[in-house]
C-alpha cells in the first residue's frame, strides 16, 4: 500500500507543478511584463473614462455594481497585481460590450 501511495504521488507531482506555473499570471503571450503592464494601464484608463464614469443619462450603461462592473474591477486588480494575462481580455471585453473602441496593444 505504501508503494502505491508513493507511485501515485510521483505521478501527480508534475501535474501539480504544471497547474501552479500555468496559473501564476504574468503577461499575455507575445508581451513582456512591461508591455503587459503598460497595455493594462491603458485599458484601465479607457475603461475608467468611457465606461465606469458614464451616467445613464449621458448614454452610458450605468454601473450599479453589476456583474460586468465587478468583472472589470477584478481585472483592474489583476493588472495591478501583475497578472495582465487575466486582466487584459476582461477589460477588452468590457470595452467592446460598451461599444468603446479597444486601443491596440
Amino acid at each position: 500500500m505504501a508503494k502505491l501511495t508513493h507511485v501515485l504521488g510521483l505521478m501527480t507531482a508534475p501535474l501539480v507543478v504544471a497547474a501552479c506555473t500555468q496559473t501564476a499570471g504574468g503577461p499575455p503571450p507575445g508581451m513582456t511584463a512591461a508591455q503587459g503592464a503598460a497595455y493594462c494601464a491603458k485599458l484601465t484608463t479607457v475603461y475608467s473614462e468611457y465606461v465606469a464614469g458614464l451616467a445613464t443619462s449621458m448614454g452610458g450603461v450605468g454601473r450599479g455594481g453589476g456583474q460586468s462592473d465587478i468583472d472589470a474591477r477584478v481585472a483592474v486588480a489583476q493588472c495591478q497585481d501583475g497578472n495582465t494575462a487575466a486582466g487584459i481580455p476582461v477589460l477588452q471585453r468590457e470595452l467592446r460590450n460598451n461599444k468603446v473602441e479597444v486601443p491596440p496593444p
